[in-house]
């Protein structure tokens, strides 16, 4: 009922930890017609992208808790909501780096407010439709991207890096067949492609921290000569 609300104006959050940037470009955003959130921590800034939905984000990279580029790339784990990058770094690698981590587009302060209005209408255009969240669930298994937490069975399972980055290439194509290649790729980088033993021996770490013994529906499944799936509970 109260969707027609919503997007009578489009949301911007704001994730800056200087008062003055935040304050100027409320008073523009606003002129614009958007609604203003405001953020002044990189954590802060992921739980109100997960919690309030915004329709684009404008983030700056020094932020006082954690590098914005590592925000990006949290974010980039579960949403695809336009980012625009407000930074005083300048170089051409800066911009490279953001651009690549998943940022939309890419202003310098001091900026000027009628291009960052233009340059957010843009990316704005260019959103992906379809849902996206924050949460992941498939029978005992939950996943909080947003924090990085894995529960099985409603209890927490403590992951290493590589476990939780081969558990979300699988979370994220759930249901579908992930190639050996693709998820060599996706968790050890391009040039790990033919080191199959890795995830061999991953996969087993992994089965036995999110399987159930005795569970009669194994969550992990083993495509022979192809990859690995991961069973959604009205999958067999």
């Amino acid at each position: 009922d109260g969707g027609f609300i919503l997007s009578e104006k489009p949301t911007s959050l704001v994730i800056d930890d200087e008062i003055q940037i935040r304050r100027l470009l409320r008073i523009v955003l606003e002129e614009e017609g958007y609604r203003v959130l405001e953020s002044e921590t990189g954590r802060q800034g992921l739980s109100d992208v997960a919690l309030r939905r915004p329709d684009v984000v404008l983030l700056d990279l020094g932020l006082p808790d954690m590098d914005g580029l590592v925000v990006l790339q949290r974010l980039r784990e579960w949403s695809h909501v336009p980012v625009l990058i407000l930074s005083v770094r300048d170089g051409p690698e800066d911009k490279v780096t953001a651009l690549a981590a998943g940022a939309d587009d890419y202003v310098t302060k001091p900026f000027d407010s009628t291009a960052l209005l233009a340059r957010l209408r843009a990316i704005q255009r260019r959103v992906p439709f379809g849902t996206e969240d924050p949460y992941f669930q498939a029978g005992h298994l939950a996943i909080d991207f947003n924090t990085r937490t894995v529960t099985v069975d409603g209890r927490e399972v403590k992951l290493t890096a590589t476990e939780y980055a081969l558990l979300k290439a699988l979370a994220q194509h759930a249901g579908k067949v992930v190639t050996h290649k693709q998820l060599l790729r996706e968790v050890w980088g391009p040039n790990a492609e033919n080191q199959s033993q890795y995830l061999r021996v991953y996969v087993t770490h992994l089965r036995k921290k999110i399987e159930i013994p005795g569970a009669p529906e194994k969550l992990l499944k083993t495509e022979s000569g192809i990859g690995y799936r991961l069973i959604l509970p009205a999958q067999k």
